[in-house]
């Protein structure tokens, strides 16, 4: 039987190409755009099977570390790890920190399927015929990526030019191609020569290692220097920052693949999509008769070929064809679905100013690893949240400087403690906490807890909070 496969899932990028859903604080990959899972707990349940893989290590970000654990718990996957990087330093220092922890643990003969967790794949016998393919070229000793073979001269792909067959299933890398304009990706389609980059690979990685070592020595030198200096916090592994920090910016692709005598492109041709815009997530959607993708409330009126998404407000689309409508809590973006790619440069727009910066940011709900809050109303020295907390979870015990707040339980049962004193809330029952006294808020009971927060004083920013005890080791 061949070895078991380490599946690394890569999930700290901060796109916001999807924006107003995708911002950064909460990216694509965490969101559930074509189905009742995000498309990070898709990846995982893509290697849940114990007769092929090894639990997956995922690499993220330490402001995603409670998404990524809460999101794999929701899924029902145990990990091997989740590798915080202290700093983006591109796919070539994240996979080479992945194979030097992963041979730490399963040793060198562990082989590495790489797998970006925002893209969109379907997984059927094709699929699972390519895996396996690409596993066994693994461990004859090449360094297999995916290339998906095109269906149109896709402008918004990077592209695999192939060289010379190695094999039935692989040929040479010859080099790897950017986003093209529109002419040149026809010729490329028109060549059968090249394929899109789906971002995916299968690696020994001992041979990874290898060629590291040879072909980007400064990038394993920091990768492994960050994982044997690595500290355990909680659930996770934080990398060694400033071994980490050393590592170069740059990609697999041209670190490693360009380079070596051991790359291999596998040639596929199952459904996939990087869900790089409203474009790509329209044409991996279930559409109606007029060609028409609903998500949430929408109602359709002579309109044709149109993706509309909200999280709330009911969108009604009369008389229109080729539109994108995306109705976020707080941001609505409309635009030509076809030109869906221009909402990149909108968000640059938006970044550059103060009073829209925040909505390339965050979302009006903000998720913890608790539960999280919504904003509600804001005004002149106050602001109103509603809270929801997770069965069994709990805040930090903690006080503020500048503001006193008010809870009202709305659903569930509260408990409340204020200065070492507790007590038990349930529904429509309130408590006042005054200005610097030190309080918590939990939930004993088997429901989610809801809950208003009428917060008043002087300054309501999130960072007048000092956190006396945190089960979840914030500061």
């Amino acid at each position: 039987m061949a070895a078991l496969i380490l599946p690394v899932v890569l999930a700290g990028g901060q796109g916001t190409r999807l924006w107003p859903m995708s911002r950064s604080a909460r990216p694509k990959q965490f969101l559930p755009l074509t189905g009742p899972t995000s498309l990070f707990q898709q990846t995982l349940q893509r290697v849940l099977d114990p007769s092929r893989y090894l639990p997956p290590i995922v690499l993220t970000n330490t402001e995603y570390r409670f998404l990524v654990a809460e999101q794999a718990q929701e899924a029902g996957v145990v990990l091997t790890a989740i590798l915080l990087e202290p700093v983006a330093r591109n796919t070539a220092a994240a996979i080479a920190a992945a194979a030097a922890y992963g041979t730490r643990t399963f040793g060198p003969g562990v082989v590495l399927h790489v797998l970006p967790s925002d893209h969109s794949v379907a997984v059927d016998d094709g699929y699972w015929i390519a895996t396996d393919e690409a596993a066994a070229a693994a461990n004859s000793g090449r360094l297999v990526t995916f290339g998906i073979k095109p269906t149109m001269p896709e402008t918004g792909y990077g592209y695999i030019e192939a060289g010379k067959a190695l094999s039935n299933t692989t040929m040479e890398v010859a080099r790897f191609v950017e986003k093209p304009e529109r002419a040149r990706a026809e010729e490329m389609l028109a060549s059968g020569r090249f394929y899109w980059n789906s971002g995916m690979f299968m690696l020994g990685a001992g041979t990874f290692l290898d060629e590291c070592r040879r072909l980007a020595p400064e990038t394993i030198a920091a990768a492994q220097s960050a994982v044997e200096l690595a500290k355990a916090d909680l659930d996770f592994v934080r990398l060694e920052a400033e071994a980490f920090g050393r590592a170069p910016d740059i990609s697999v692709d041209y670190a490693i693949f360009e380079k070596t005598d051991r790359a291999a492109v596998l040639p596929v041709s199952f459904g996939w999509s990087d869900l790089g815009s409203w474009d790509a997530v329209w044409k991996v959607s279930n559409k109606d008769a007029a060609q028409n993708v609903a998500n949430g409330p929408v109602t359709f009126s002579n309109t044709s070929r149109s993706l509309i998404v909200s999280e709330r407000a009911h969108v009604a689309i009369e008389g229109l064809e080729d539109v994108a409508v995306i109705a976020s809590e707080d941001a609505i973006y409309i635009g030509k679905l076809s030109e869906a790619q221009k909402v990149g440069p909108m968000v640059k727009t938006l970044r550059k100013s103060a009073a829209t910066r925040s909505l390339t940011e965050t979302h009006r709900t903000a998720y913890r690893p608790w539960g999280g809050y919504s904003s509600v109303l804001n005004g002149d020295r106050f602001q109103v949240k509603k809270l929801f907390v997770k069965p069994g979870r709990k805040l930090s015990l903690q006080k503020h400087h500048h503001r006193s707040e008010h809870w009202v339980v709305v659903r569930g049962t509260a408990e409340v403690t204020i200065d070492g004193t507790q007590q038990m809330l349930t529904e429509n029952q309130s408590v006042y906490l005054p200005l610097g006294c030190t309080h918590r808020l939990a939930n004993p009971g088997k429901i989610e807890l809801e809950l208003i927060e009428v917060q008043t004083g002087s300054y309501l920013g999130e960072d007048d909070i000092v956190r006396i005890e945190d089960d979840f080791g914030r500061q």
